[in-house]
């Protein structure tokens, strides 16, 4: 049985408004004992990405956030999109719910997605046992949208454990479907309109999380925040309307089983042509107010994180780029910190959407073209060189 207590922690946890504040210790809370980490990715996502798969594996790590979300019946889910997977927290009394809301992420990812969603759940008393922590904070990222931030190391373990093969959790049967409702991927890549979108995974060096460390972090964002609304790769009055034929297509394979399939393909095609209508002719539909709903897109994308490192997807100008990563490499010559950067064209959202008539839905950015698992690649090859150099990886970073 859930605890009104554990129902109300995360919903509870002051809100801060400024980024900067992800490199505050004072913001965070450690979670309460009892609770567990949901932590899901995708195998050889980079492989997906390299066949031009980058839909799916987006709407395969987004799946494990709506199947939870709609499990649990948790809005306030505190959660982190990874591009290529997620990881969420929930009290001890949900975590039989989780267990098969994960599971039928898995067989769903597989049978509808072709791709193979690994996932695990682990207790945070086993996180605490083996040295790290997991704390957590509510960034405001508008009037109506907060997203969870994580710190302490236990997000990196955890995940690290999932990849040994613990704590993982099997299929459901097949056939299996987990509840997807307010899934969306129906926008197309978003164009760079600075010079480059590029995605950041920056992680503690050998001196941990420190001041040096939270330094690193502000400089970094005073960076971004040179060019205009940060780097924000969303326009702020919403992407140009575009009809995704590839996103109508993974999505109705959301919502609907196989044999329902075209109903639902056509279903979500004529949402999807009365969304681009409005927005290309400016126009309200009903209580749909199209201005206030792409102003809130912009504004409700998670284009910023924190979870165990300082987690970016920009546009930014080459010669701002340069800077950043001169800053960067900076941090690595100082042990400050590790690295991964990968830079492309575009960005890619996937959403989820409760209801259009609501403001509450969210949107999850990556890289269009490999994202954060690109850049999580380039970290480890960084991290790889490190080992023979210095024998043991940064405690805080995930293997």
């Amino acid at each position: 049985m859930v605890q009104p207590a554990d129902r109300e922690f995360y919903a509870n946890l002051p809100l801060f408004e400024a980024f900067e504040g992800v490199a505050d210790e004072a913001n965070y809370r450690p979670l309460p004992e009892g609770w567990w980490l949901a932590v899901a990715d995708i195998v050889d996502s980079t492989g997906a990405i390299a066949e031009g798969r980058y839909k799916s594996v987006n709407m395969a790590g987004a799946s494990v956030i709506s199947a939870l979300m709609n499990a649990l019946d948790e809005k306030n889910l505190a959660f982190v999109f990874g591009g290529d997977g997620a990881l969420a927290v929930v009290p001890g009394g949900l975590a039989a719910k989780a267990k098969h809301a994960l599971a039928a992420a898995k067989t769903w990812v597989a049978e509808e997605l072709g791709l193979e969603l690994r996932a695990a759940i682990v207790p945070v008393s086993d996180v605490r046992a083996n040295g790290f922590d997991m704390r957590v904070a509510r960034f405001k990222a508008s009037e109506v949208v907060s997203y969870a931030m994580f710190s302490g190391g236990g997000a990196s373990w955890a995940e690290a454990e999932m990849k040994a093969g613990r704590y993982q959790i099997a299929a459901a049967p097949t056939g299996t479907r987990p509840d997807l409702t307010g899934l969306s991927c129906r926008w197309n890549p978003i164009v760079s309109h600075h010079g480059a979108i590029v995605s950041i995974i920056a992680v503690p060096g050998e001196r941990g999380i420190g001041p040096e460390f939270q330094d690193l972090i502000g400089d970094i964002l005073e960076l971004a925040e040179g060019e205009e609304r940060g780097g924000h790769p969303v326009p702020e009055n919403g992407p140009e309307p575009h009809l995704s034929v590839r996103g109508i297509t993974v999505e109705s394979r959301a919502v609907a089983p196989r044999g329902r399939r075209s109903m639902a393909w056509f279903f979500v095609a004529a949402q999807s042509l009365a969304l681009f209508l409005c927005f290309r002719l400016g126009i309200n539909f009903g209580p749909f107010d199209v201005k206030r709903y792409a102003r809130d897109l912009a504004s409700n994308s998670d284009f910023r994180k924190f979870d165990d490192a300082l987690k970016m997807t920009i546009d930014v100008s080459l010669d701002r780029l340069r800077r950043i990563e001169e800053r960067l490499k900076q941090g690595v010559a100082a042990g400050i910190c590790r690295y991964g950067l990968h830079r492309q064209d575009a960005a890619l959202m996937t959403c989820i959407v409760p209801t259009p008539m609501s403001r509450d839905h969210m949107h999850f950015i990556d890289g269009a073209a490999g994202g954060y698992a690109v850049a999580a690649r380039n970290l480890k090859a960084t991290l790889a060189g490190n080992v023979s150099q210095a024998g043991s990886l940064p405690s805080m970073i995930k293997p």
